[in-house]
């Protein structure tokens, strides 16, 4: 089994309880930066009826909700919203969660969409878990109509921690894992989180990637101790 293949496996396995430790471990302060993320991107769109946006790495949805329910409170009409993961126990939960809206499994390095179809592509989350990054990122350009967004919240690297950030790697590195194999009874798949946090990207060189694979950074901002960052680019 390649290091992909025991990802998926991972997620297929932490899949039954995946939401509610997301909420325990965040402390529900990620519903906050998935509006965030929402509501910055609606505001670059240069139209407020959108054909289509393609959640990549979707998980079990909560992305997609929250890009229906944001829309609705612009005023902003898409016509269909996609979910998109290689994880069918996590698709599965989400078709549950979510049954009006589509979702395909398939990996972000081969989204099952035309040439320049979509407004929007988002992860949340999940750019640290395709291996073959690069390729992903060539991938979401190619999806993307000229002038469409990719939206990228992630916990990225950071190699210069404040005080705040020595507070958040000790609360990723110590209490996180134990809390989140305690709900999901896989220590395993949440030491796996802060260890690939540590082997990821620094902001800086998420930016330089992006702009390598044909995007304009418009937006930076990492929010709560540096925990989350989120980055809008527009396809040129």
């Amino acid at each position: 089994m390649d290091r992909q293949e025991k990802i998926v496996s991972m997620f297929n396995d932490i899949a039954p309880t995946y939401d509610r430790a997301n909420r325990v471990l965040s402390m529900g302060v990620d519903t906050f930066w998935r509006r965030k993320a929402c509501d910055l991107a609606y505001g670059y769109c240069r139209s407020l009826a959108l054909d289509s946006i393609v959640d990549v790495a979707c998980g079990t949805g909560d992305m997609m909700g929250y890009w229906k329910r944001r829309a609705e409170k612009a005023g902003i009409r898409v016509g269909e919203i996609v979910g998109v993961d290689p994880s069918e126990g996590m698709v599965g939960v989400g078709r549950e969660k979510f049954p009006d809206m589509s979702f395909c499994i398939a990996s972000a390095t081969e989204l099952p969409k035309p040439d320049s179809s979509a407004d929007i592509i988002s992860i949340s989350y999940g750019i640290r878990n395709v291996v073959e990054r690069q390729v992903g990122l060539c991938e979401f350009n190619r999806v993307l109509k000229p002038g469409g967004l990719v939206v990228i919240l992630e916990f990225m690297k950071n190699e210069n921690p404040s005080l705040l950030g020595k507070v958040r790697d000790f609360y990723m590195n110590n209490v996180l894992p134990r809390l989140g194999g305690m709900i999901s009874n896989n220590y395993e798949a949440y030491r796996y989180l802060p260890d690939s946090i540590e082997g990821f990207l620094t902001v800086a060189k998420m930016r330089a990637e992006l702009e390598e694979a044909g995007f304009e950074i418009l937006y930076t901002k990492s929010f709560s101790m540096d925990i989350s960052t989120l980055i809008i680019a527009r396809k040129k």
